[in-house]
């Protein structure tokens, strides 16, 4: 494995070698490894790129990562990948794509992710972009996301995209069952001339369904953001939609959340908030011997953490 493979990895993945357990690495639009397990089949489709991911039911403690790099100016790809998670499995599933250009060429990775969470099932699934290189080829990410929880399931989606992605648009969709519950956290930081936006739209079907929705931003320099999240409660549910951003130099950042109770006992709250990094926590930092960029650092970490 080349160094900027492994660095990729430990920026989109955590991972500083070829992960223990089920995994499957894409590398420039082709497999460059692969392992099953025998309750986590990896199986590539014979209709579109991509592969489907099986969980058999009552899995625990296993995990699967399926890291995505490309490292190579001019690749343009979009893959489809398909989770089935048995019922009653409790599984983490690590994906995150890296871009690595040095080219004057634009580098995009789409993909479109489906998630069928079974009956009592439990998944958390982590997903982190990020894009290096010193070439001034674009590097670009659109994902779109698919859940459906059946009753009792759980699902726990975190992203994170934190550095070198000029473009991404995050598409999200959910439906979930009886008492079925998802939590979604969002975390990104755009600077340069850097664009992103994220459309959510959860809708909760079951009696006793809820949903936990929370975007934390940063925008700097001259980038543009654009926040979307929809709750629709059909049912006797709960939802919370919280979106918090930090916006910085010439940047421009939308937040528009949404809530719509098609049912009597649906329960729907959203917030937003999008203001100046809090000039008394930078002053007590600066006391404190910290520089002002310094300070400035150490809030944005930990507002995005």
């Amino acid at each position: 494995m080349e160094k900027v493979d492994r660095e990729l990895l430990k920026a989109v993945a955590d991972l500083h070698d070829v992960p223990v357990g089920a995994y499957n690495i894409r590398k420039n639009s082709e497999s460059a490894g692969r392992k099953s397990t025998e309750n986590i089949q990896i199986i590539t489709k014979e209709d579109k790129p991509g592969i489907d991911i099986r969980i058999a039911p009552g899995t625990r403690n296993e995990s699967v990562h399926i890291p995505v790099l490309i490292t190579e100016s001019g690749i343009s790809e979009m893959v489809y990948n398909d989770f089935f998670i048995g019922e009653g499995a409790d599984v983490l599933i690590v994906a995150g794509c890296g871009i690595h250009n040095s080219g004057d060429q634009k580098s995009e990775h789409d993909g479109i992710h489906r998630f069928f969470v079974g009956k009592g099932a439990k998944v958390r699934y982590v997903e982190k972009h990020y894009g290096d290189g010193e070439g001034t080829g674009e590097r670009v990410m659109n994902p779109t996301t698919e859940i459906v929880l059946e009753d009792d399931a759980v699902c726990e989606m975190e992203t994170v995209q934190i550095k070198g992605v000029d473009s991404t648009v995050r598409v999200s969709r959910a439906t979930l069952g009886k008492n079925a519950k998802l939590i979604m956290t969002e975390r990104l930081m755009t600077h340069g001339k850097q664009i992103a936006r994220s459309d959510m739209v959860v809708e909760l079907n079951g009696e006793g369904s809820s949903a936990q929705i929370v975007s934390r931003s940063v925008g700097k320099d001259d980038s543009e953001q654009v926040f979307n999240p929809i709750a629709v409660g059909n049912g006797a549910c709960r939802a919370h939609i919280q979106c918090d951003s930090i916006i910085m130099d010439r940047a421009k950042i939308r937040s528009i959340p949404e809530i719509a109770a098609n049912h009597p006992e649906a329960q729907i709250v959203h917030e937003a908030a999008i203001g100046r990094i809090n000039g008394d926590q930078l002053l007590k930092l600066c006391t404190l011997g910290l520089t002002e960029e310094e300070a400035e650092k150490e809030i944005i970490d930990g507002f995005l953490k």
